[in-house]
């Protein structure tokens, strides 16, 4: 499945029908939330000695890219143009690949 298909079969399962204002916020807040989440259990796995559970973790990021896929349809953007325009940025940032001396000398 490509980032085109995904964003297509996230679209269906939403409840919004009109791309607007208020599908953007409950879209942001949500994935915020989801974030915290997925936060909250990598810190109970180090910290509390939980462990950490990657069908958790699966089934967070799995939510946290519905609700990308949702901020990006609110406002007309395909997500293969966000992968695409984030690989760009970081080619540019680190052309030869991370290092520490590249991210404290980067320009943008």
């Amino acid at each position: 499945m490509n980032f085109d298909d995904y964003q297509e079969a996230a679209e269906v399962t939403a409840g919004f029908q009109e791309k607007n204002e208020e599908r953007l916020v409950c879209a942001v807040l949500a994935m915020a939330g989801e974030v915290g989440e997925l936060a909250n259990h990598i810190k109970k796995g180090i910290w509390h000695g939980h462990g950490v559970d990657r069908s958790v973790v699966l089934e967070e990021l799995g939510d946290i890219l519905w609700y990308v896929a949702e901020t990006a349809t609110s406002l007309d953007i395909n997500l293969e143009s966000v992968a695409e325009h984030n690989v760009n940025k970081l080619r540019s940032r680190y052309p030869g690949g991370f290092s520490e001396d590249a991210s404290r000398n980067r320009k943008g």
